[in-house]
């Protein structure tokens, strides 16, 4: 799969440790010097300030969707190659989405783990057949992986479904992961019998 743009969810933190802001730095760089298109939230704070603006220093195209209401609390980034203000928060997701041709979560709290776990539902579904990932930074998603390992082992997630989602702390290794993904056959539903 040809990549050209690439979504980043992540906090609006930087976090506790500083090397999630280093990360967030190494990934947008890694996204412009790959002549890929950041599309994010829109933020100025937190990491999500940070990849935006080491993507832009990188000489990258950045576009940031933003609902009004943050927009309106003054923390809308400012020196984005495009800024797009939309309704809410669906609105924003579904834009993303639109542009995106795959998914990156950076570490983050409640906001990058419902954007994650939504757009992987979607791609469960069929609703799309684009690549995601987990950008491990430090370990930060080694608990969830493990949980979600624990999730399939249980019989609630398939196997196939499980490796829909790429790992790795490396943002070279994680695009080429991405860029290497190849979609499922048939959606989650299409072999299913009813009981």
């Amino acid at each position: 799969m040809s990549l050209t743009s690439v979504c980043i969810f992540c906090g609006a933190s930087t976090g506790a440790n500083p090397v999630y802001r280093e990360a967030a730095i190494a990934l947008g760089r890694t996204l412009a010097e790959r002549k890929l298109t950041l599309i994010y939230g829109g933020g100025a704070v937190g990491l999500m300030g940070i990849v935006a603006d080491a993507a832009l220093a990188a000489g990258g195209e950045v576009i940031g969707i933003i609902p009004e209401s943050l927009q309106n609390a003054e923390i809308g980034h400012k020196g984005l190659t495009r800024l797009e203000v939309v309704d809410g928060m669906h609105a924003r997701k579904a834009r993303m989405a639109e542009l995106s041709d795959a998914f990156i979560a950076l570490p983050g709290g409640l906001g990058t783990l419902e954007e994650m776990f939504e757009v992987w539902t979607w791609g469960q579904l069929g609703y799309h057949a684009k690549p995601l990932g987990l950008m491990d930074v430090n370990g930060f998603y080694s608990k969830l992986t493990d949980f979600l390992d624990h999730v399939v082992s249980e019989g609630f997630v398939r196997e196939q479904h499980r490796g829909m989602l790429q790992v790795s702390e490396s943002p070279s290794e994680l695009l080429e992961a991405l860029e290497a993904w190849k979609p499922l056959a048939a959606p989650k539903w299409a072999d299913q019998k009813p009981t």
